[in-house]
């Protein structure tokens, strides 16, 4: 049986735990909606926790709902450069930063339409530096509730939702300033635990 997903932008330690331990689909036929991770993630910086944001296109009400694989980013702004840069300040003296950047770095350097292109874009490249398989399966329809072959795990993409589960601390890069932050984006444990990522997320049980 596969777990249902959505794709997000570099999703958090609690989708990448989900990513690890089961077969994964991809829900790419849904609406989109605000407020999930399909756009943001949150990363820690010398500030505390911090988001980053995509800017996307919206389209008019008279228009109604538009599908998740049709929104496109705004790229009107320099969103990529600024991600980048924030990024770097944030991590540049993590132990793993300049093992993984040159990986990292041409996501914000490559110009991307779809929303969900880039989204899935920055997952490959995680499961690549984890040394783990790309799900490549995906969704031809949208079905409110699973099929009987599926699980259902979209409900992890909700930004508003906590999601509890049993973490162990890691040294984060500002620990001196700040209690540990939990479920953070893949890239805040990637940075910090490197090659012993995919054994954090080995550890860490999710039941969706």
């Amino acid at each position: 049986m596969n777990l249902l997903l959505h794709p997000g932008y570099f999703l958090n330690i609690i989708n990448f735990a989900a990513i690890v331990h089961n077969d994964v689909t991809w829900e790419i036929e849904d609406n989109y909606q605000k407020q999930t991770y399909r756009n943001r993630c949150f990363i820690a910086t010398d500030n505390g926790k911090h988001l980053l944001s995509i800017p996307i296109q919206h389209v008019g009400k008279e228009q109604g709902k538009q599908k998740y694989k049709d929104v496109k980013v705004d790229n009107f702004y320099p969103w990529q450069r600024q991600h980048w840069r924030t990024l770097e300040t944030a991590y540049r003296s993590s132990p793993f930063f300049e093992f993984y950047e040159d990986e990292i770095q041409p996501l914000y350097l490559k110009e991307y339409k779809y929303l969900l292109d880039f989204n899935l874009q920055t997952i490959e490249t995680i499961c690549n530096c984890i040394q783990i398989k790309f799900p490549t399966q995906k969704t031809t329809q949208f079905n409110f509730s699973p099929t009987n072959d599926l699980i259902e795990g979209r409900h992890l993409i909700n930004a508003k939702k906590d999601i509890f589960t049993d973490q162990d601390k890691y040294t984060q890069v500002f620990s001196d300033r700040y209690k540990f932050i939990p479920n953070l984006s893949i890239l805040d444990l990637l940075f910090n635990e490197g090659t012993n990522t995919l054994s954090y997320l080995k550890n860490i049980k999710v039941t969706p």
